[in-house]
């Protein structure tokens, strides 16, 4: 069962998320329905949902849908380490650049230990050829794809690590947001907070002495009927940072499923995650100084969005 769609019917109105998903033949128990919202395989008309969702109650024509070989399940990390799985795009004695795949922990998280990372590959990777470890530099969301980098050596993840303490790197991202930001260019500056209960950042008052500061600059790319393409450069690296700063402007990313507000139809695009790539990424190098710079495309999916909305069209 790699890819199994459901329409809720008449009869399913006011079932449970789990409790359907539990009576599909396919699926068989409540435990497996349970184990796939929470290794993040299940999706509600077209948007991921999570453990917290089974009690979800259906409607009729919801689309219900079981994704199990999404990648981070047991059934992918039988193939870790594969060079085929593992984009690297740089890799010399102090650094390894790669651009991760949506869907993918760029690193292992202890909440979801069994699920994929890069972090594990490329550690898988270096196994293999009798190399020592990785060390994690950044890191960046598991629905973000774009470029990932790590250190070879203590000594080259202390130099970097200091680079993006100072806020030196160029992080830049592309990302399709709902509306028309105004002005076309800007920049974004908020005080926030994380919520260690909800897991999501929060904005905070001036005073909060919790609160720190998250700056991001911001230009308009191209504009389609109620989204826009923009491309946005991190100066702080705030978790979630231009998930948070976009939705605080009322420009939500198309396919957020955490950082939201308003009905469901007011966000009528149709993306299996949050639209946002990590594009380019320019540092200095650990061990000489010169400017290393790095760009990755966006990848098909978001390709695929922008064409349909410069079509028109919000259905995929």
């Amino acid at each position: 069962m790699a890819n199994t769609r459901w329409t809720a019917g008449p009869a399913d109105a006011g079932l449970r998320l789990d409790k359907y998903l539990a009576a599909r033949e396919r699926l068989g128990s409540r435990a497996r329905a349970v184990s796939a919202l929470t290794r993040g395989k299940g999706f509600l008309n077209h948007r991921e949902v999570a453990r917290e969702a089974a009690a979800t109650r259906l409607s009729p024509g919801d689309l219900v849908r079981v994704w199990m070989d999404r990648p981070g399940t047991a059934k992918r990390r039988a193939s870790l380490g594969d060079d085929r799985d593992l984009p690297i795009l740089h890799e010399d004695d102090e650094i390894i650049v790669l651009n991760k795949p949506a869907g993918v922990l760029a690193v292992p998280l202890e909440r979801q230990g069994d699920a994929r990372s890069v972090f594990d590959d490329l550690k898988q990777y270096l196994r293999i050829r009798r190399k020592p470890r990785p060390f994690v530099v950044h890191r960046i969301d598991r629905d973000t794809s774009g470029l990932v980098l790590f250190a070879r050596t203590p000594a080259a993840r202390q130099h970097l690590k200091d680079q993006f303490k100072r806020h030196r790197p160029e992080r830049v991202y592309r990302a399709v947001v709902y509306g028309h930001p105004h002005p076309a260019s800007g920049t974004w500056r908020d005080r926030l907070t994380w919520d260690d209960q909800a897991l999501i950042q929060k904005e905070t008052h001036p005073r909060d002495p919790r609160g720190k500061e998250a700056v991001s600059h911001y230009r308009v790319i191209e504009q389609f009927e109620a989204t826009s393409l923009i491309e946005v450069s991190l100066v702080t690296g705030r978790r979630n940072q231009i998930r948070i700063q976009a939705r605080l402007r009322g420009h939500m990313l198309v396919g957020e499923r955490r950082y939201t507000f308003g009905p469901e139809h007011l966000r009528p695009i149709a993306f299996n995650r949050q639209a946002l790539h990590a594009y380019r990424l320019t540092f200095a190098h650990p061990a000489d100084g010169r400017e290393m710079r790095f760009e990755a495309p966006m990848p098909d999916d978001m390709v695929k969005l922008v064409n349909r909305l410069r079509s028109g069209s919000s259905s995929g």
